[in-house]
């Protein structure tokens, strides 16, 4: 007979604790992975009747009753409909088991890192929210910083990217330099290079500040999605806008919110002061503004006094009058334009005491772009001519009656060469490239909610139109074609929509020309005017 060997319990001896301890966690970590799907449904019929008690203990007693009656309709229906219990299991498993899900621990707190950095900036704010009479002070060195923050947020590197500030009621936020100090240390505090966008609730008396994201740099100038009268002058934030264009940036189509400013006669911002610094992007606006309007069938006047030739892309194009750089030719083209205005209110004001609708050559935008006009004016001044923009006067007085827009770039330096009437009624104001508060509120009328940044990409910079807020802009690329250091797919773009080059014949019907006498017009349309001694149209570009 064989023998049988002894069980292993016996020839080793009794097993340690360790083993059985081990044993007994792998025995319940495969349990565990076997009834992981029960455990799951089981944690979600949980949740599901928690729910269900709290939403039954919120019903008020008098609707109990029905709402009894129309749950046992509800089991009458699925009990007799074909397949109705089962589907009614499967349908409440499948929403067990999608409650039950194990989800991300949320975070209960700030790390060590970002606790500390909110305690630093706290300790910063106290000499600016706290004063010695204050019983129960809000702001206190060594004081707790939960109680003044009320929601923070951070983002991998841990730096402040959203943070909710409580203040004590007494701080003056009504005035503009106690508001500015605060601004200016939390910039200091939470990080330079980023701009920020403080929101302040007087009423609340609470401060959000948030960073935001950089504005879109690549969208170049294209066919807009606009109506006539309406100009795209840039992109700004989500936020700001409430409404959207479908453009196409680095090729790739998205919707971005647009900045459109509406001119016309029933425009409360009929022209547009632009200023910047140089290399800031103002000429881009113009170039911008040009093709826009071109496209919508309008007239184009450009004065450019830098004399770089920026503008040589426009020069003989259809709709595009003339394209001047010199003082005479700034004092010509501005003086025509000035009696184009008025024989235009000339001829509306003869329809309509006629009971006439007005000609059609009346409602056909004309644009004057002025590029750096000081220049001119200074040029002027030494050759002992009169000022070219002192023409410019009646065009902003009174273009807006007959369709006839300005606009007119300046750098921050000689802003006060500026006449009277361009900072009168050029109501549109956009200030470009980095600048200073005291600078941006003296162009725009206000000081802007974020933080201007020492260095933006061209282009960028604010915008308010009228008596409206001030908006963050970022202007479409419209750099010169015929320069080589632009991008090639932007220059392309601007060549794009550059319209074609006319026939050398006069302008066709309805429109008029610089070369094309006035006194050709019907008589009902005004005085004749001399335009033998303006410029004609080049027949080609240089």
């Amino acid at each position: 007979m064989a023998r049988r060997p002894l069980p292993r319990i016996l020839l080793s001896g009794i097993p340690s604790p360790a083993r059985g301890r081990e044993l007994a966690r792998a025995a319940a970590d495969h349990a565990t992975d076997v009834l992981h799907p029960l455990l799951v449904i089981g944690r979600g019929l949980r949740l599901l009747a928690a729910a269900g008690r709290r939403r039954w203990a919120g019903t008020p007693k008098d609707k109990r009753g029905p709402a009894l009656f129309l749950g046992a309709a509800c089991v009458l229906v699925v009990a007799l409909v074909p397949y109705g219990p089962l589907l009614t299991l499967s349908t409440l498993m499948a929403a067990a088991a999608w409650q039950g899900r194990e989800r991300a621990p949320v975070k209960a707190g700030p790390t060590p890192a970002e606790a500390q950095r909110l305690g630093a900036l706290y300790e910063a704010l106290v000499p600016y929210f706290s004063i010695p009479e204050d019983p129960n002070p809000l702001f206190v060195h060594g004081g707790d910083w939960a109680r003044a923050f009320s929601g923070y947020a951070f983002d991998g590197t841990g730096r402040i990217t959203r943070l909710c500030i409580r203040y004590p009621a007494y701080f003056t936020d009504g005035e503009a330099a106690s508001r500015a100090r605060i601004e200016a240390l939390l910039h200091a505090k939470s990080g330079r290079g980023r701009e920020y966008h403080f929101d302040w609730d007087e009423e609340g008396n609470e401060l959000v500040l948030r960073v935001l994201a950089a504005l879109p740099t690549g969208i170049a100038v294209q066919p807009f999605v606009t109506s006539p009268g309406e100009t795209v002058l840039g992109f700004t934030d989500a936020d700001g806008v409430r409404r959207t264009l479908p453009v196409l940036e680095d090729g790739e189509p998205r919707d971005v919110p647009p900045v459109i400013w509406r001119t016309g006669p029933r425009s409360t911002e009929p022209h547009l002061l632009a200023v910047g610094q140089p290399g800031s992007g103002a000429s881009t606006l113009l170039r911008s503004i040009a093709l826009q309007a071109l496209a919508h069938g309008g007239d184009v006047l450009v004065v450019e006094g830098g004399g770089s030739g920026e503008f040589a892309c426009l020069s003989g194009r259809s709709g595009v009058l003339a394209v001047e750089s010199g003082p005479a030719g700034a004092l010509a083209t501005l003086e025509w334009a000035a009696h184009e205005t008025e024989r235009r209110l000339i001829a509306t004001h003869r329809a309509r005491e006629a009971g006439r609708p007005a000609p059609d050559d009346t409602r056909r935008p004309l644009w004057i772009l002025l590029d750096r006009p000081s220049v001119l004016a200074h040029l002027a001044a030494a050759e002992g001519s009169p000022d070219p923009l002192v023409r410019l006067q009646v065009p902003l007085r009174h273009g807006r009656a007959v369709h006839i827009t300005v606009a007119v770039a300046e750098q921050f330096d000689h802003l006060e060469l500026l006449d009277d009437a361009v900072r009168q009624h050029a109501r549109a104001r956009v200030a470009l490239g980095a600048a200073s508060v005291r600078q941006l509120t003296e162009v725009l009328g206000l000081p802007p909610h974020t933080t201007p940044t020492a260095h933006v990409p061209p282009g960028r910079g604010y915008v308010r139109l009228g008596t409206g807020p001030v908006h963050r802009l970022q202007v479409p690329a419209a750099p010169d074609p015929y320069d080589d250091a632009a991008p090639p797919a932007h220059r392309q773009a601007v060549l794009e929509l550059l319209p074609g080059r006319p026939p050398v014949a006069a302008a066709g019907p309805g429109r008029v020309g610089m070369g094309k006498p006035l006194q050709a017009q019907p008589p009902a349309q005004g005085p004749p005017v001399d335009a033998a001694a303006l410029p004609e149209i080049p027949a080609e570009a240089p």
